[in-house]
């Protein structure tokens, strides 16, 4: 009951509720959707709350594998930088550890989390635990316990066994039992024995801090012995059942999003034909456009060469009236020299006609030598008159040749006018759907390049490590930090030291 509990009394009482024993296997054994993910929580939670220990370019990873399981695919219209600054992705440890920006890590986690694309939410999550499940302090419940010599220790229970640690060392166990390797266990008062199945190794012994404490302990051993025992059996009936139903929806929802990934590409492509199809309208109205401006600007050019030509059109039949004019106005003055002329042969054969009776009449004489003086003068007169007139008339006949010149010039007006076809280009789409057997044959394929991811994984994760290494901080490096950095150093993983120290 709760209140078997040690629960404070007073109210609001906060309760968190957490998966007792942890799974070896994550995706073999969670077998639920809602059971995986509730248990992905768990698992964040305290690898964030550094209650498991997480190197830091594995933090990036899980990080992103988190973003996925949120956000699903990356859209860099969508998440753009800062949409992660209010999110709790990395362990404050971390954080400390790196001379690097909020920035910097989102960018690191970002590149990550393109490269999920694809993943639903229960795949990143699960992806999630099975990366988690292989850190040292994942699953391990620690108790504080005093071996026979009063020397403090750390009792570490887990789905694999009973591991004893060093207090300062939590990664690393000095001693492990496996579960078949441990014939019985049992305690009486504060006192705890592990008796192992080989009876030439010793029997070991401890003393806790409680009574309540070795109860806890115990429900954790049998519990987890009982799923170790039961982990290594065929699965019952009903697990069976419910394992095949996981199967079957998997494979529904793996079917699903196939099939939305097909229709997301289908929309996508159309949509990527159909902004291309408007860009090539807008850009053919653009031309089209173009062409109906050039063709009113050559139309209005058109028109006003036409305007031109008339009015040129107009001043020549215009020059030519005044030249007929002038024409005229030359044959009214040669006519007047004709006279004149006459006038001149009559006046001059009047005067020798005068000079012959000057000696007749010699009193009339003077009288008609004063009349020849003055048609003298009139003549001069005359004279001057038909200067001036052949000065008219050259100036006459010299505007007459320009006018005929200007009339035998042509105006040549364009013609030809641009004109603009435009082509439009039919797209089709042919798609076809997969069946089953195409299905099958990509999870088995899914299954002959794991090996071939994890091997892409780990030298991803190392490629980080050599990237921010440079930007670490020593002087704030934690003891588990430096002890995970040996065990790296030194090859070993949570497995093959379990196997060792045995």
């Amino acid at each position: 009951q709760v209140l078997d509990h040690d629960v404070p009394t007073e109210a609001p009482v906060t309760f968190h509720f957490l998966a007792k024993f942890y799974p070896e296997n994550a995706e073999e054994e969670l077998v639920q959707e809602i059971t995986q993910h509730l248990f992905f929580l768990q698992v964040k939670k305290q690898i964030l709350d550094e209650k498991i220990y997480c190197p830091p370019e594995a933090s990036v990873l899980l990080a992103s594998y988190a973003v996925q399981a949120k956000y699903g695919d990356y859209d860099p219209n969508v998440h753009k930088r800062g949409f992660l600054a209010q999110e709790e992705l990395l362990p404050k440890r971390v954080i400390n550890l790196y001379q690097m920006t909020p920035e910097m890590w989102e960018e690191r986690i970002t590149a990550w989390y393109a490269e999920h694309r694809g993943r639903a939410r229960d795949e990143a999550e699960m992806e999630y635990l099975k990366i988690a499940q292989d850190l040292e302090m994942y699953g391990v419940n620690y108790f504080a316990i005093r071996n026979k010599k009063g020397t403090e220790l750390l009792l570490g229970v887990d789905a694999l066994g009973l591991h004893i640690y060093d207090p300062d060392n939590r990664l690393t166990p000095k001693i492990s039992f496996p579960w078949n390797e441990i014939r019985n266990i049992s305690y009486s008062d504060k006192e705890f024995t592990i008796k192992p199945l080989d009876k030439k190794i010793d029997v070991f012994k401890f003393n806790s801090s409680k009574l309540r404490v070795n109860k806890l302990i115990l429900q954790l051993c049998i519990g987890n012995h009982d799923l170790f025992m039961r982990r290594r059996k065929a699965d019952s009936l009903e697990v069976q059942q419910m394992k095949a139903q996981a199967r079957e929806e998997k494979a529904r929802k793996q079917m699903e999003r196939q099939r939305l990934a097909r229709e997301k590409q289908m929309r996508e492509e159309a949509e990527r034909t159909r902004d291309e199809l408007e860009r090539r309208l807008m850009q053919l109205k653009e031309e089209a456009t173009m062409a109906n401006e050039a063709l009113m600007r050559s139309e209005e050019t058109a028109d006003l060469l036409a305007e031109k030509a008339q009015i040129t059109e107009e001043e020549a039949k215009l020059l030519a009236q005044k030249a007929a004019e002038a024409e005229q106005e030359m044959q009214r003055i040669k006519a007047t020299a004709i006279r004149t002329e006459e006038e001149k042969r009559l006046m001059e054969q009047k005067v020798l006609e005068a000079e012959m009776l000057a000696l007749k009449m010699a009193e009339e004489s003077e009288r008609r030598a004063k009349e020849a003086d003055q048609l003298k003068q009139d003549l001069q007169e005359a004279r001057e008159s038909e200067r001036r007139a052949k000065q008219k008339l050259l100036e006459i006949t010299s505007k007459s040749s320009y006018t005929q010149s200007m009339n035998s010039s042509t105006t040549a007006l364009p013609t030809d006018l641009p004109s603009f076809n435009l082509i439009n280009e039919s797209l089709s789409f042919d798609f076809k759907d997969t069946d089953m057997k195409r299905l099958s044959m990509e999870i088995e394929k899914e299954k002959v390049e794991y090996m071939e991811k994890s091997k892409h994984l780990q030298e991803q994760l190392n490629e980080l490590k050599t990237e921010i290494e440079a930007l670490k901080l020593k002087e704030r490096e934690t003891a588990l930090d430096i002890l995970h950095n040996e065990n790296s150093s030194r090859g070993n993983s949570k497995h093959n030291t379990i196997k060792k120290v045995s």
